[in-house]
This record gives structure tokens, C-alpha cells and sequence, in this order.
């Protein structure tokens, strides 16, 4: 709901600060992003960084993007869930249990994470670095390619 929504039905003049944040939020790990509404102030701002700060992360943004960072850090989460499912599945397909090949994937999707938090890499240079020529890597990547992972992603 955008910032005019309330600015309209509240006291002229009332600060109003949009905040989309993430299930995340639940264990401290959230992306919230903040926006400023035509009366709210840098110290209006602040206080929202503050109190969505204690569960993760903020990011200020112009209010004409929120929508697009709702559709990435809003649902992104259930995004991650569905591939997890997916590759858990995959894991028991190739004779895995369900529970450790649920452990393989959620501790490599939290490694994979980290390593494009902290290393500064493009995930291209990342990804390249785990394929190596007609190995079983780049021949999953294809198969992704083949079925339009890549292109289901970015319709989303």
C-alpha cells in the first residue's frame, strides 16, 4: 500500500515511512526496505532503520521501487523454499534420504550465500568456479537452461 494511501486519511502533515520487510525477520536474518513518505523525515527514516534493524538488514529505496523489491525480497524466500524442495527431491530421486539430503542442500544454499555476501564475486565468476568442462555441473546447468529455470525466475 503506498505512503499516499495513509498521507490521504491521516492529518495533513502526518510522516509516513513505508517498510517492506521478510519472513526472515523470524530468525534476525530480514531484508526490509524503507521508503519515505512526502512528510517523513531523515529522523523518521532513521527510526524505522533502527527497529527493522534489530531483525537484519535495511535498504532505503525510492517508493516507485518498492514494488519491485517486494517481488524479490518479499517473496524470495518462498522462491529459495521451492528450489530447496525441488533439490531435496532430486536428492532423494539419486537414493538420498530425505533429511540428509535436505541437510546437503540448506548448508550449501547458506554456504553459496555467504560466499556472495562476503567475496565481492559476480555469482557468474562464483558459479564458474564449481563448473569445469563437460562436468556434472555444467550439465545440471543446461538442464536448467533446457526447462527455462532461468526465464521462470525472472517472470516471477
Amino acid at each position: 500500500i503506498p505512503t499516499s494511501f495513509f498521507e490521504e486519511r491521516l492529518t495533513a502533515g502526518t510522516p509516513v515511512v513505508r517498510v517492506m520487510t521478510n519472513t526472515p525477520a523470524l530468525v534476525d536474518e530480514a531484508m526490509s526496505v524503507i521508503s519515505a513518505g512526502s512528510h517523513a523525515t531523515e529522523a523518521h527514516l532513521a527510526h524505522a532503520e533502527e527497529i527493522f534493524g534489530a531483525v537484519g538488514k535495511t535498504l532505503r529505496v525510492p517508493e516507485s521501487q518498492q514494488d519491485a523489491c517486494t517481488a524479490l525480497s518479499g517473496s524470495g524466500p518462498a522462491y529459495f523454499f521451492y528450489l530447496v524442495e525441488a533439490m531435496t527431491d532430486a536428492g532423494i530421486l539419486l537414493g538420498l534420504p530425505r533429511d540428509k539430503a535436505h541437510d546437503l542442500i540448506v548448508q550449501s544454499a547458506i554456504g553459496a550465500a555467504v560466499m556472495l555476501r562476503d567475496s565481492g564475486e559476480h555469482p557468474v565468476k562464483l558459479r564458474e568456479a564449481v563448473t569445469s568442462p563437460a562436468g556434472t555441473t555444467i550439465n545440471a546447468i543446461r538442464e536448467l537452461e533446457n526447462h527455462g529455470v532461468r526465464a521462470a525466475l525472472i517472470a516471477a
